[in-house]
């Protein structure tokens, strides 16, 4: 599910409403008006080219369509890959979405009951006041974090990495958060989809790693970015420090309207450790070389969701190119990065032997999927488009190669191959062709 809260901005720039006020970054009516284009057509493009669905105009929640849970997949697997696959010390967990504390905000709770109640004449105030007491004190609360649930996990974690410091506990799950952009509509909550990395480790080297991970998490998202400055770090204000932090740090966004907030490191020391586990303050220890401590807690949530939609942002280019009777047109191209583009390859064909090329379009197509090479079937479509046509529908997809399957094929095996970053065109033949774009494709992974 896409975060009201988002689809919210979207709505509101689109209508060109005032804009957000941020510090540092005042725009002015030009530039307001720009940005609001920008978020427009990136709004109608996603949900033109299946990364939304049409409902995101008309809905308060929306879905995501095939390229969109594509991309947020991709996403997270990066993630996972960076912050867990990639670090022994780190492991996987899997928290439970229900259950939460009792003190958590959110809850599930039966409206046909509590209206059942209302409508119940015989009750007096007092009677129907404690009847929806009791009704809430049994509802069932939701999670607005991952963290109380990774904390909880903590003692059992404790004998897979031998009692030694430093560890992480990672997970990815879906939280409901009041929306805090709607507070004037108090029952409006969004469903966001969290990362959350809690490293435990030693008291006399918390600052460092604190340091280091806010680094590591900079890095991180700048690596998949096609413009790497418009994500910026900064500390948090103490006015704004949770409860029991003694820092925290920010990874921002600039989008159109202005900064945003993707990821958040806060120092939290040993309090909320000790206060999810009272009573078992000797189980907690650690061994800190000849030490036993109690660990301090560094806390790295991200909101996954936001993070999709400024990769979006970033990648969107409106680029005026001339065509062959030199003729001015806007092209606009979705230039997500490679690892994270939902689909590495178009394969089309040109005019000819139908049937022929829709069978060697068929053998290429299973060749790349068995090869991992996530493809779109254009060939199977029934419209026909000119190639031109055909670009312009796969840049805005963020497909980064078009294969072409024509008459050529047949006769002496070459294919026509086009970038969508460099918009070259070039022939090859088909035996090669899966190689080369396996080879691109990890290469870029590898940048």
């Amino acid at each position: 599910m896409i975060p009201c809260c988002i689809r919210r901005r979207f709505l509101l720039l689109a209508q060109k409403i005032p804009q957000y006020h941020q510090n540092r970054f005042k725009c002015s009516a030009e530039t307001s008006d720009d940005s609001s284009d920008q978020t427009s057509l990136l709004m109608r493009l996603c949900a033109d080219r299946y990364y939304v669905s049409p409902g995101v105009f008309h809905s308060r929640t929306c879905t995501y369509g095939p390229l969109g849970t594509e991309l947020k997949k991709n996403i997270h697997e990066q993630w996972w890959t960076s912050v867990v696959r990639s670090r022994a010390e780190v492991l996987g967990i899997n928290t439970s979405l229900y259950g939460g504390t009792c003190q958590e905000p959110v809850r599930i709770v039966n409206c046909g009951a509590i209206q059942e109640i209302l409508n119940q004449n015989s009750f007096t105030k007092e009677e129907a006041t404690q009847k929806i007491q009791k009704l809430l004190q049994d509802s069932v609360p939701v999670r607005t974090s991952l963290l109380q649930g990774a904390l909880q996990q903590y003692i059992q974690a404790l004998e897979l990495v031998n009692r030694k410091l430093p560890f992480g506990l990672a997970e990815i799950g879906w939280c409901h958060r009041p929306d805090e952009q709607l507070r004037h509509a108090p029952f409006c909550s969004s469903e966001v989809t969290e990362s959350l990395l809690v490293w435990f480790c030693s008291p006399r080297t918390s600052s460092q790693w604190m340091d280091f991970w806010a680094r590591q998490r900079l890095q991180w998202w700048r690596k998949f970015a096609l413009g790497p400055s418009d994500f910026s770090m900064c500390d948090v204000v103490d006015e704004e420090l949770k409860e029991g932090a003694a820092r925290g740090i920010k990874v921002l966004y600039k989008f159109p309207w202005g900064p945003e907030t993707l990821e958040t490191l806060w120092s939290l020391g040993d309090s909320h450790l000790l206060k999810t586990h009272q009573g078992t303050g000797t189980k907690l220890r650690c061994r800190d070389g000849r030490k036993s401590v109690v660990p301090h807690v560094i806390s790295i949530s991200g909101n996954m969701d936001l993070g999709m939609l400024s990769y979006l942002f970033n990648s969107l280019q409106l680029l005026k190119k001339t065509d062959r009777n030199m003729k001015l047109y806007q092209r606009t191209a979705l230039k997500l990065h490679p690892t994270l583009t939902p689909v590495k390859v178009a394969l089309d064909m040109g005019r000819g032997s139908n049937l022929e090329l829709r069978q060697v379009c068929e053998g290429l197509l299973q060749e790349f999927l068995d090869a991992g090479i996530s493809t779109w079937p254009g060939y199977l479509g029934t419209m026909l488009s000119s190639l031109e046509n055909l670009h312009t529908k796969y840049d805005e997809m963020g497909v980064l190669f078009t294969v072409m399957v024509s008459e050529s094929t047949l006769k002496n095996g070459l294919l026509l191959i086009r970038n969508r970053d460099t918009t070259i065109r070039e022939t090859m033949h088909i035996s090669e062709i899966k190689h080369f774009l396996l080879k691109y494709i990890s290469a870029s992974d590898n940048l």
